[in-house]
């Protein structure tokens, strides 16, 4: 409470009070003081415009809302409010930090990370589609380090059923994950280019075919963590709102490879969202995958 005081007589301007400079002075004075008492986790780091975000924080862009960070971070909304002590409605400012990590006591020394690639503003770049980012137009969001046992974990062949697809597209399809499908492809809906599948979190996702991984990274508004995979005969596939991505851009994948853990939608529930696209325009997975019995 007392640093959004001292923020509000620094917003305010002194337009409005009628005293003299000298009360000015004493006014600014006790205005600091307050705005330096009640933080419980100590004070954030001295941020200064065009500087990378600390390690452990995350810089606010416009358009971030704290739920939508909490699903790129793989953290929960009420963990964030608790490292950031935050008060209901819980409003963020974009150019501000966020802890997106746990406070340690005693507080090491706060080093700068490298700029992340690809966090410009909405106003300084279109905002980029599936298609653009494999053809090269978006830019990319920095990718997350490969795990060591992802490569050790055996295929994932349960969601696997043996009836044939509908459509013969040449490849060799299977299911990225076992669960039951709650939203079906429709052509006419923007929103619904894809199925949803149903998961538990955590739960691996397995390539739905073998390979190029096309991209890989948070950087694509709406999809959260998302990985594309580029296939033969101008055939790609797309898995978004992933917890943990388990590959990197360029890396070649197998049918059944686990590539990501399941995580949460912007609207909070544990699914999959999944994609097939034919020369970038998408298509009813429905119609590719192995029918189930």
């Amino acid at each position: 409470m007392g640093r959004r005081f001292g923020a509000a007589i620094g917003r305010a301007g002194w337009s409005w009070l009628p005293v003299s400079r000298g009360s000015r002075i004493v006014v600014a004075l006790l205005a600091m003081l307050v705005g330096g008492c009640g933080a419980r986790l100590g004070p954030a780091p001295v941020y200064v415009p065009g500087e990378p975000a600390p390690a452990g924080f995350y810089r606010i862009h416009a358009g971030d809302t704290l739920s939508d960070i909490a699903v790129r971070e793989g953290i929960d909304t009420k963990t964030l409010v608790q490292w950031n002590d935050l008060e209901p409605p819980y409003e963020i400012l974009a150019g501000g930090l966020l802890r997106i990590a746990p406070p340690a006591r005693p507080r090491p020394s706060v080093e700068p990370i490298t700029p992340s690639v690809g966090r410009s503003t909405p106003s300084e770049r279109p905002v980029p589609t599936v298609s653009s980012i494999i053809g090269g137009g978006a830019q990319q969001a920095p990718e997350p380090p490969k795990p060591k046992a992802a490569t050790r974990r055996a295929p994932n062949r349960a969601a696997e059923p043996s009836a044939r697809p509908a459509v013969d597209s040449g490849i060799d399809w299977q299911w990225p994950i076992v669960g039951r499908v709650v939203r079906t492809f429709d052509a006419g809906d923007r929103t619904r280019q894809g199925i949803r599948i149903a998961a538990r979190p955590g739960q691996i996702v397995a390539a739905a075919a073998t390979g190029t991984i096309g991209y890989s990274g948070g950087g694509l508004t709406g999809y959260g963590n998302l990985i594309i995979i580029k296939h033969k005969n101008k055939y790609l596939s797309a898995y978004a709102f992933n917890r943990r991505l388990l590959v990197t851009k360029g890396e070649k994948v197998t049918r059944g490879q686990p590539i990501a853990e399941v995580g949460q939608t912007t609207g909070g529930e544990t699914q999959l969202h999944f994609e097939i696209r034919k020369d970038g325009a998408a298509v009813d997975p429905l119609q590719f995958l192995p029918r189930r019995h």
